[in-house]
């Protein structure tokens, strides 16, 4: 099995590091042609150097309003494959956690793939071939205590993707969302660097305290790597995925409890 994505333009936002950074790796080395996105110039041109080569370009937008994405939409009008990966978590207790907090998370995580969608979606329908993925998370059903707003959001993702791809049946296009567990990107290493560090560990073997303290019913019993979440978006952005749409495929290491 090949994946083969020559010719085709990706557009992945939120990918100056973490997974969004692995996922454009893994369809520039699978042929297409990248956008890189995130809300810092810097960090958007440091994201393209190092992938490096004539096939990627970055565009720096802040997803979170309505202004970010027509801006993305204008520098990077026409894309074969949309992978919104943009979004923040931000842990905070039900009774805590204010309006605003409730609010920016529903901007970036799922208005602006809303806002995304309702444009390239067309396009690619007028094309007779495209891919939109939604990363999603094992929080979208397993709605954590800590940031309920979060998980609220996640769970969003999916719906969003199952209704869009309902809705774009029989175009060509196809849409899903891609849930990992507990992934070692930058976030998760930055929030476990001081248990390592106070431990004596390394940040993967905190990793995997947390993840048998936090996701007790994970099989891996680790997290992921951010590779490990690529390789799934990659494999469902890439015509050999053409009977898979209005999915919810998990990369969660078993976490979900649930046969469906």
């Amino acid at each position: 099995m090949k994946i083969e994505l020559t010719d085709k333009t990706a557009l992945v936002t939120g990918s100056t590091e973490g997974i969004g950074y692995a996922i454009a790796r893994g369809l520039l080395d699978s042929g297409a042609n990248v956008v890189v996105n995130g809300r810092g110039a810097d960090k958007v041109a440091a994201a393209v150097d190092r992938l490096g080569g004539d096939r990627v370009r970055g565009v720096a937008a802040d997803l979170a309003t309505a202004e970010g994405c027509a801006a993305l939409v204008e520098a990077a009008p026409d894309v074969d494959v949309l992978v919104h990966n943009a979004g923040i978590f931000e842990p905070t207790d039900f009774f805590e956690a204010t309006d605003e907090q409730w609010d920016r998370h529903w901007q970036l995580n799922v208005m602006a793939g809303v806002r995304l969608s309702r444009v390239y979606a067309k396009k690619m329908v007028a094309k007779g071939w495209g891919r939109i993925v939604f990363l999603g998370s094992e929080s979208s059903f397993n709605i954590p205590v800590e940031m309920i707003h979060y998980g609220v959001s996640k769970t969003a993702d999916v719906a969003l993707a199952r209704g869009l791809a309902k809705r774009l049946a029989g175009t060509g296009v196809t849409v899903n969302a891609v849930l990992p567990g507990p992934t070692l990107s930058e976030g998760l290493r930055g929030m476990l660097q001081s248990q390592a560090e106070a431990s004596g560990k390394s940040v993967e073997e905190a990793s995997v305290d947390f993840v048998k303290a936090n996701r007790p019913t994970s099989i891996i019993q680790r997290a992921a790597t951010v590779e490990e979440v690529a390789n799934m978006v990659v494999y469902v952005a890439s015509p050999l995925a053409s009977a898979t749409t209005g999915a919810a495929v998990r990369v969660d290491g078993g976490i979900i409890d649930s046969l469906q």
